[in-house]
């Protein structure tokens, strides 16, 4: 499994975990009135991000680091950092801020609970799984983050590094 395939799979899995969560979207030019529908969900990046208000409410899932370890005798093993970016959107500030926290905290609790969110990916339970709710005054939207650490299959080397040192050793 790739970080690309992860990717897709924790949107599928943000997606069902949000089924049924109706949130208020801003009222755009020419409505008369409010409307209100699921989260949506974005991977790495909104798709433009000079509309982010019109967006809301929405999830974005990055992946911001990768590490892949194998040790010689060991198992490959990789690790995904991947941040998950929230917004909401309510006039009134406290129900906002309320639905913020719902939000990131159904998508937190399921994660916890069921942690293998795929076939291939598990959390990795041995990290934080962090919340930030951002503090800054930005009312009538309102954002916050997750971020945690996914451990996937990893890579086998096709090259024998204790081969390899050798010969190199052999041609200095």
């Amino acid at each position: 499994m790739t970080a690309r395939e992860l990717l897709h799979t924790l949107k599928k899995f943000c997606e069902d975990s949000v089924k049924g969560m109706v949130l208020p979207t801003a009222v755009q030019r020419g409505d008369t009135e409010e409307h209100k529908r699921v989260p949506t969900m974005y991977e790495m990046r909104l798709p433009d991000s000079g509309n982010a208000e019109k967006l809301a409410p929405y999830e974005i899932i990055q992946v911001v680091h990768t590490k892949h370890i194998q040790n010689p005798g060991d198992k490959p093993r990789y690790f995904v950092d991947v941040r998950l970016v929230f917004c909401v959107y309510c006039e009134d500030e406290q129900d906002g801020a309320i639905m913020l926290l719902n939000f990131m905290e159904r998508v937190q609790m399921r994660l916890l609970k069921e942690v293998d969110i795929g076939s291939l990916c598990l959390l990795d339970v041995n990290e934080p799984l962090e919340m930030l709710i951002y503090p800054e005054d930005t009312a009538p939207y309102y954002a916050g983050e997750m971020s945690g650490t996914f451990v996937l299959p990893g890579t086998e080397r096709e090259v024998d590094l204790n081969g390899l040192k050798s010969q190199i050793g052999k041609r200095i």
